[in-house]
């Protein structure tokens, strides 16, 4: 979408999540308690999902489900290095490895990791001794994992004024927003510069204790904080919050909304984030409730999406509506309407569906290429 830089707030309908990544083998799909669901007696009915090695399908009787993993990967998952939490205390290791010249490290400035090359374009994987005394001062250096012989590290150097890639690291790509790329990129490279991107953002927002003030030190590798008080001594360890996005269908249409600050004519699906205490499956019927004021069913896990942006899971699932009229949150969203399946194939001047690379262009996609119009009914073989 030339000309438009997307904020943190603009992920939240997945208008520019790249297209979700990785499937949980264990899911849960109980069915929704009562006062979410209209329907007596409704319980989930089998989905199916993924393309040719096989399928999530969700089979739930109250709280009994069963579950197979789903072969596609997507934008930011799919990584392909052994975390080796079993090393990360482990000094000598650790020092053995930041020295080896087989190890890499990803290097990030300001939020922004470095990348060369357009086409496509590429992780710049740098060597230790390519990083020479840049390093220096950096406030910190975590462990991503191992492949093979070759261990690999973040390092964030924001701590630099100068953009490094115009310094002491000219020639070996520049530092870009990962939203521009992640798309791009080799899967597991691109995997990694998430897991880097949402390591360092986290490190930045817990430098103090959350339970009494003190600063914090890095322990394990980068993977954990702990209180610099005896007397407190908290851990703390990296999270990441669950978001929920949903498309909602009835018969042959499908329920998306808008904010004002997108693009014009952007349609995504809706979404939000989890509140304690409860389930998944009842954040989508309240976020649809509360933004659209439409009542759901049948809430079907898709896939999900990590999206370190700055750290939250997008978790992606399909409904049945069980009510059509809207009753929009303007609070929320400037405009939300039913589409029908013919205007999405071959949508109207003016009309835009999300990025291609997207978690919300994904259920929009599943629902469109369904066989059956309503989502309860919807198995893909």
């Amino acid at each position: 979408m030339e000309g438009w830089t997307p904020t943190q707030a603009d992920t939240r309908y997945g208008c520019f999540l790249p297209d979700l990544t990785g499937l949980a083998r264990g899911l849960s799909a109980a069915s929704l308690p009562a006062h979410y669901n209209s329907v007596p007696g409704a319980r989930c009915k089998p989905f199916a999902g993924g393309e040719t090695r096989g399928a999530v399908r969700l089979a739930c009787d109250r709280a009994l489900c069963q579950a197979r993993a789903m072969p596609r990967i997507n934008v930011y998952a799919g990584g392909a290095l052994d975390r080796v939490a079993h090393l990360r205390g482990d000094a000598a290791w650790l020092a053995a490895r930041r020295d080896d010249p087989r190890s890499r490290y990803v290097a990030l400035w300001r939020g922004h990791c470095m990348v060369h090359g357009d086409d496509p374009p590429r992780a710049a994987l740098l060597a230790p001794q390519s990083l020479g005394d840049v390093v220096d001062g950096a406030p910190l250096v975590a462990l991503l994992g191992v492949d093979g012989a070759s261990a690999y590290f973040a390092v964030d150097l924001s701590h630099h004024d100068d953009d490094p890639a115009e310094g002491a690291l000219t020639g070996h790509g520049a530092f870009r927003d990962l939203r521009t790329v992640g798309g791009l990129m080799p899967a597991n490279e691109a995997a990694m510069l998430a897991h880097a991107r949402g390591l360092m953002n986290w490190h930045a927002r817990h430098l103090f204790c959350g339970a009494c003030g003190s600063p914090t030190e890095v322990r394990e590798a980068g993977h954990l904080r702990v209180c610099v008080d005896a007397a407190c001594a908290t851990q703390h360890f990296p999270r990441t919050d669950p978001a929920v996005i949903v498309v909602v269908a009835h018969g042959e249409c499908c329920l998306l909304g808008r904010q004002s600050k997108w693009p014009p004519g952007l349609y995504s699906c809706l979404a939000g984030f989890v509140e304690p205490g409860e389930s998944l499956e009842e954040a989508v019927a309240r976020e649809v409730k509360e933004e659209a004021g439409v009542g759901v069913t049948d809430v079907h896990y898709q896939s999900s999406q990590p999206w370190p942006f700055p750290a939250s899971l997008m978790i992606g699932f399909h409904a049945t509506a069980t009510t059509t009229e809207l009753r929009v949150n303007r609070d929320e969203l400037e405009d939300a309407r039913w589409f029908r399946r013919d205007e999405l194939l071959a949508p109207t001047e003016g009309v835009r569906l999300p990025r291609a690379d997207s978690i919300a262009r994904r259920l929009v996609d599943d629902w469109l290429e369904s066989a059956s119009p309503g989502m309860a009914e919807m198995q893909r073989t």
